[in-house]
């Protein structure tokens, strides 16, 4: 076990352990520290603490200071010259014609380095651009191509639900998502109801997954045989997954009927749900396959600097 600090350096960031070097922080102090991109100001979000060794990634870098009021100041001043030099490069990829979308731009702290965040449809030859840049800001220059979902993180935004988007406010690291979570929790496949802003399946699609795997796992399929404790041998029709209710098809005399049924009051053999054929040709499912492709290829975050 390692006594450390955690420390985020943009809104919803991911989390850095540090040493504290014996400083008495607590969560919300500003701090500065040396980072793989130069010295950094960062917020403190988990006061010290105790964490396991292998958690820790090796050499673990101290703290350099708490943030002074001239600390402060110099952030504010970064954060007011990034609007300029994005002006200043978005003027400068229109003068190369370069098929390039500019998101952000960011100053390291010790103002050693300009960071400008795109994307792109491709790869782009950006070497005229940064000496172009380098000849204005005087300083190092990096150009970094970042995914959409990556795009989405930086600007924010509401979500369909009408609250802030989570990648925004709180998510530190993108979770894997999949078609098989929407299918799980009984959501239409049609991909507009299904995909974030940013064009790609939603994060909180993760959220509930654990619950509605747990809560299938007890439930028949529909088309299951079942036998009821009335008596009643009958066919599955429909499932309520949160209330673990069943419709079962019955037959009474000549005619059919429907009757509903705690799960708990049912006989059947359970077994994995199977896809439907049709289903595996429907054009939806082909475009939401798509996305989940378009989602792993992205791969990690692009703004994080280990």
């Amino acid at each position: 076990m390692q006594n450390v600090i955690g420390i985020r350096f943009r809104t919803a960031g991911k989390i850095y352990y540090f040493d504290p070097t014996g400083l008495e922080v607590k969560r919300g102090d500003h701090v500065i520290v040396e980072t793989a991109r130069g010295v950094e100001y960062g917020t403190v979000v988990l006061p010290p603490t105790e964490v396991e060794d292998e958690k820790i990634v090796q050499p673990l870098k101290k703290v350099m200071r708490k943030a002074t009021e001239k600390d402060d100041e110099t952030q504010e001043n970064n954060r007011a010259k990034e609007k300029d030099a994005y002006k200043i490069c978005l003027e400068k990829i229109h003068k190369h014609k370069l098929e390039m979308k500019l998101i952000d731009a960011e100053y390291t702290f010790d103002n050693n380095k300009v960071l400008f965040y795109f994307t792109a449809d491709g790869r782009i030859d950006f070497r005229e651009l940064v000496k172009d840049l380098a000849s204005v800001f005087k300083t190092r220059i990096e150009l970094r191509q970042i995914g959409v979902r990556d795009e989405t993180k930086i600007l924010g935004g509401i979500g369909f639900c009408g609250r802030p988007l989570c990648c925004h406010t709180y998510l530190s690291d993108f979770v894997p998502v999949s078609i098989k979570m929407a299918k799980e929790q009984n959501l239409s496949l049609n991909p507009s109801k299904i995909s974030g802003i940013c064009g790609r399946l939603m994060c909180c699609l993760k959220n509930e997954e654990d619950t509605y795997e747990y809560l299938n796992s007890k439930l028949p399929s529909i088309g299951d045989k079942v036998t009821t404790n009335d008596g009643y041998k009958g066919e599955v029709s429909d499932v309520n997954v949160l209330r673990q209710l069943v419709k079962v098809i019955i037959d009474a005399g000549d005619d059919k009927e429907v009757k509903e049924y705690k799960v708990k009051d049912l006989k059947f053999k359970s077994r994995h749900k199977k896809e439907k054929q049709k289903e595996e040709n429907n054009a939806e499912l082909k475009e939401l396959k798509e996305l989940e492709r378009l989602e792993k290829s992205e791969g990690r975050s692009k703004l994080d600097d280990d």
